[in-house]
């Protein structure tokens, strides 16, 4: 059985207000000829389809048209689930009647976990859905006492492990935040206060677990427990990530020999630093200055229409910042600390500085729940 483990399309993103759907397809096109030159059996994509719960048309004729190449013109089974940016119900309506064709999507999670078996060319494998699911749904549909992400993982890994896969090798989908990942910023919390963390021990006895959610390439735990990372750069602190799928196939001994699959971007995600003369000159002899670009000026001096000088040269310029002006780097430090912050985290330092005195822990618990309120209604916008 041989598949590529792919995830975080987010199709339908913007970067800084900037439409990425042609980028998309670029890459995706890459994908789709990547699944047919390795002649795979199966295209995995571990969550986070859509930028949104409600995603736009044209962001739902693009993901028509890559399934369409891979299912119908190429005959590669596709499995999807749902993550915590897709709108489980739309992503997963119809799916019974499109697993006739080989395509097969798992938008809300149930009470029973329905293996996929699938035959390759070279052998098969049992694949694991597991849609993200908040620990409140795991603990109604496994009448659990899940509280937290992990509680509820462990709730669900259960059904896998007693699942008898008859020999076959067991591939373990979801999405979900391991303990010690790299994060970056175009990744949505699943929850506030750590709650949101899984070990990576749990998916140790499983032949593959395709992770998705964060968007840097990687593995926790062991070598096997992956998460693919995203198809595109979604945000500047991404910029020296190498973006890439990932390529399975596991041997007569149920061990998968793990390849990474480079994606090349239609425009790359920079920050460039200097004064304004110096980049306007650098400009010239730049072959990618169509790239989507942060701007850090060290300029001390007011400058009269600075980002229509930089986007005559520059047209993707989508960030400018004035570090030149700012005025010590220890402020350009206390700043940058302060936007790392998470909400909770920056409301408790406002509330000692203002009252004296540190959130009870009611206090927090309720600011937790309310924060958690205000990205749910975000996501359902």
């Amino acid at each position: 059985m041989k598949f590529i483990h792919t995830s975080d399309w987010h199709i339908g993103r913007q970067l800084h207000n900037q439409s990425l759907l042609e980028d998309q397809r670029h890459v995706l096109t890459q994908i789709v000829e990547l699944a047919k030159s390795n002649e795979v059996d199966a295209v995995v994509i571990a969550g986070d389809i859509y930028d949104r719960s409600v995603p736009p048309a044209n962001a739902v004729a693009l993901l028509d048209e890559v399934v369409n190449q891979l299912v119908n013109e190429l005959g590669i089974k596709v499995i999807m689930i749902a993550g915590n940016h897709d709108g489980h119900e739309r992503l997963g309506f119809a799916s019974r009647q499109m697993q006739q064709s080989g395509l097969y999507i798992i938008g809300p999670l149930t009470s029973h976990i329905e293996p996929i078996v699938l035959q390759g060319k070279q052998g098969g494998a049992a694949f694991y859905p597991l849609p993200y699911a908040e620990p409140a749904t795991v603990r109604h549909l496994y009448d659990c006492a899940a509280s937290t992400h992990e509680e509820a993982m462990i709730a669900l890994l259960e059904a896998v492990t007693a699942h008898d896969s008859q020999g076959l090798p067991k591939v373990v989908i979801g999405h979900c935040f391991l303990d010690g990942g790299s994060e970056s910023e175009s990744e949505r919390p699943l929850s506030i206060g750590g709650a949101d963390k899984i070990s990576p021990s749990l998916f140790k006895d499983f032949d593959y677990t395709a992770l998705g959610h964060l968007h840097g390439p990687q593995y926790k735990g062991q070598e096997h427990t992956r998460y693919s990372g995203s198809i595109l750069k979604y945000s500047f602190s991404e910029q020296k990530q190498k973006k890439s799928v990932t390529l399975v196939e596991f041997d007569a001994d149920n061990k998968p020999q793990i390849s990474l699959l480079p994606l090349t971007a239609m425009r790359d995600v920079r920050i460039v630093d200097g004064a304004l003369d110096e980049l306007l000159a650098a400009a010239e002899n730049d072959a990618n200055r169509d790239d989507y670009l942060m701007v850090r000026l060290s300029d001390k001096h007011a400058i009269l229409d600075a980002m229509g000088k930089l986007r005559s040269v520059y047209p993707n310029v989508l960030h400018l910042e004035r570090t030149g002006l700012m005025a010590s780097n220890e402020q350009l430090g206390i700043r940058a600390d302060h936007i790392k912050k998470g909400e909770l985290e920056m409301f408790a330092d406002f509330f000692s500085q203002v009252s004296g005195e540190p959130l009870t822990q009611a206090q927090q618990q309720m600011m937790v729940d309310t924060i958690d309120a205000l990205h749910k209604s975000e996501d359902n916008q």
